[in-house]
């Protein structure tokens, strides 16, 4: 025997033990990997498609799905209005493919759900805040703070002026379930 011939042998089942113990090791290894996926990006795989969300205090809230965030979703409804469901009060998801994406990238990762509100309150945007118990409020995000939201509260159909502001009420981000804007003047 030769020893080129003895150590390609060698190699040979060193190689298969090694292939053999790999494949033993993929199933463990891909629940460990699903296990650190987050949902939001979960969903990331489904950008651009229609999701079904079964939110805490808002019911079902369907439409296409165009952004996410850490902590946030960004839906446009079949009436063409965006939604902004708060992910924490996402109960079930349907509509998911079965891709997922990567992890957002750190700048974008920064986007949280304060971040967005604070979008809303620069941008006046008459909003619907429906709270997690099923509560709804309308008017207009003025502020937003570490932990809460402030609205003044006004009428659905009318913009944010002093005569049509009811009221400002803080709102805590843990009860907040889903953001629907409005358009004002649309009766």
């Amino acid at each position: 025997m030769r020893w080129q011939q003895l150590f390609a042998d060698l190699q040979a089942e060193f190689e298969e033990a090694e292939a053999a113990e790999e494949r033993a090791q993929l199933p463990s290894r891909a629940r460990a990997e699903t296990g650190a996926v987050r949902l939001a990006e979960r969903l990331g795989g489904a950008l651009g498609g229609r999701v079904s969300l079964r939110c805490r205090g808002a019911g079902e809230v369907a439409g296409r799905l165009t952004e996410r965030g850490p902590d946030w979703l960004l839906l446009e409804d079949d009436a063409g209005r965006e939604v902004l469901v708060a992910l924490p009060a996402v109960l079930a998801v349907a509509g998911l493919v079965r891709t997922t994406a990567a992890p957002a990238p750190p700048a974008r990762a920064a986007v949280d759900l304060r971040r967005a509100l604070r979008g809303l309150a620069r941008d006046r945007s008459a909003v619907a805040l429906v709270l997690d118990d099923g509560g709804v409020l309308t008017g207009t995000v003025d502020r937003v703070g570490a932990d809460f939201v402030e609205l003044a509260e006004h009428a659905p159909d009318e913009f944010r002026r002093p005569g049509a502001v009811r009221g400002v009420r803080a709102v805590t981000l843990a009860a907040l379930a889903v953001v629907r804007t409005l358009t004002p003047g649309a009766a």
